[in-house]
Parts: C-alpha cells; sequence; structure tokens
C-alpha cells in the first residue's frame, strides 16, 4: 500500500533536487547539467547584494507573519464561539458553510476578488452608494494589496484551520462543566477557566508549527492577485523566483533562490517541532 506513495515521492521531490546543482551553474538548457560553465556562489552573492531581494524577503515574512498570526486567532476565536451553540443542526450547517472556502483553488477566488475588487467593482459601487467613497484602487495599492491578501486567505482558510481547535474542545471532559456550574461558574467563568486552558496547549502546537512556512506566504493566491504596481510590497520569494526562472529565463539565479529558502524553511521546522516538544510536549518521532 505505501509503494505507490514512496514511488511518488521519489519521482516528484527526491530524484528533482539533483537539479539543485543549477544554483551553482550558469545553466543553458541546450548544454545540460554536464556543460554548463560552473560559477560557483556567484548567484548566492549576487542575491545577498540586491536590494530588491531584500524587499521580498521583508514582504514574505510580513505577510507569512500576518496569515500566521490571523489565521490562528481566527479559528481559535471562532471555534470557542461556535462551542457555545446548542442548537446541533445550526451548529453543523455553520460548520459545513465556513469550510467550503478551503476546497476552492485560488484560480477561482482569485477571478471572483479580481471583479470585486476592481474600481469599478461591487466593493467600491456599494463604498461610493452607501458612504459616498471614491472608489479605491484596492489590488494596485501596496499597502490595500498585502491588507486584501491576509483578509481573504483567513476567509478562505479559517473554517478548516478551526477543525483542530474543535477536536480538543470535544476531548474536554463533561463532567468539568458540571462540576463548575454547580459551584455557580457563569458560562463566560466556564469559558476562561475550562474551555480556553484545554485549548493553549494545542494552540502552542499549532502556532510552532506554522513556524516552519514562515517562508511560504502564499504562492498560488499572490500569484493570481497580484501585479506590477504591488511588486514593491507584494512580491514575495517564491513569485520572485518565478519570474526570475520562468519568465525571464534566469534558471541559476532563481534555482539559488529557491535553494536559500529551502535551507532556511527546513532550520525553521527543525526549530518549530523542537519548540513544540519543548512547550507543549508534542512529538512526532
Amino acid at each position: 500500500m505505501l509503494l505507490p506513495a514512496i514511488i511518488l515521492v521519489l519521482i516528484f521531490s527526491y530524484i528533482p533536487m539533483a537539479g539543485l546543482v543549477i544554483a551553482f551553474q550558469d545553466f543553458k538548457p541546450w548544454l545540460g547539467f554536464g556543460k554548463s560553465n560552473w560559477v560557483g556562489l556567484e548567484y548566492f552573492r549576487f542575491l545577498f547584494s540586491t536590494p530588491e531581494y531584500v524587499q521580498v524577503i521583508w514582504n514574505t515574512l510580513i505577510i507569512a507573519g500576518l496569515k500566521m498570526v490571523t489565521g490562528l486567532i481566527a479559528p481559535f476565536t471562532f471555534a470557542l464561539l461556535l462551542n457555545e451553540v446548542r442548537r446541533a443542526t445550526f451548529k453543523k450547517t455553520v460548520q459545513t458553510l465556513v469550510y467550503l472556502p478551503h476546497f476552492l483553488s485560488w484560480v477561482i477566488l482569485g477571478g471572483i476578488l479580481l471583479d470585486m475588487l476592481a474600481t469599478e467593482g461591487l466593493v467600491n459601487q456599494f463604498l461610493g452608494a452607501v458612504f459616498g467613497l471614491e472608489p479605491i484602487f484596492f489590488l494596485g495599492d501596496g499597502d490595500w494589496f498585502r491588507f486584501i491578501v491576509v483578509l481573504s486567505d483567513v476567509w478562505k482558510e479559517f473554517g478548516f484551520g478551526t477543525i483542530v481547535f474543535l477536536a480538543s474542545l470535544a476531548a474536554i471532559n463533561p463532567s468539568l462543566y458540571e462540576a463548575a456550574e454547580v459551584d455557580g461558574a457563569s458560562r463566560w467563568e466556564q469559558v476562561k477557566y475550562i474551555t480556553i486552558p484545554a485549548l493553549i496547549p494545542i494552540t502552542i502546537v499549532v502556532g510552532t508549527l506554522s513556524l516552519g512556512n514562515i517562508l511560504n506566504a502564499g504562492f498560488d493566491q499572490i500569484f493570481n492577485l497580484y501585479n506590477a504596481l504591488v511588486y514593491d510590497k507584494g512580491d514575495i520569494i517564491d513569485t520572485f523566483v518565478y519570474r526570475m526562472g520562468i519568465i525571464d529565463g534566469n534558471f541559476g539565479f532563481s534555482t539559488a533562490v529557491g535553494l536559500f529558502k529551502s535551507v532556511v524553511g527546513f532550520i525553521l521546522i527543525i526549530i518549530a517541532y523542537r519548540l513544540a516538544y519543548k512547550l507543549a510536549n508534542y512529538r512526532i518521532f
């Protein structure tokens, strides 16, 4: 049963790693790995001396950091609210509705957002009709673009992220609530002294493990939403690599950027797992 999965991982994850040699070559597709000129660490030196790439790193850290924080707060809060709903039918209906956006691709959602947030789109028409505001170029202004990226990511993923917290809530012993109610604790006091403390361990685990993805700010989302007007604040490492490698044909430099990101991400994953073990006694192996 494991063999097909192992074969797929070998073909698509391990064998392509041989291509990392491109990061140290002036790679020409028609010459291949064997005959392309060797340039050593030239691309890495150029990488750290390029102001544009420094800005790309900052953009990635800011967007990914905001996504990580909001993506932790939103499902945590929603799980607490949903846990207080007593009507099972309504509760299941709400759960299903908030899960649905997770299963839509960013190609679909990106097209919807581009139409809705255009200067003549539905959002600007509403703001103009209700508040008398001038049209806002949401996806053409860097600051607005970051806000839209983070907000739309939270809207798409918070329902699915709630599953972990709801599972933790289901594991709480009901007798704790019964004892608290007998002692005269209000509903808010039960949440404060029973529910929230029970969620703290899983919150620490989810938060620390997400550190490993701090350099993954969401290629699919940003690629489908961004444009040249917001490169200064919306361009991330993955989209930068795409433009350098696929669009401009600078394979060596884009591979060097990708290799640097992978090494840093690997280190962050190790740190995240160590933190999860130290803070919440969570371990996989």
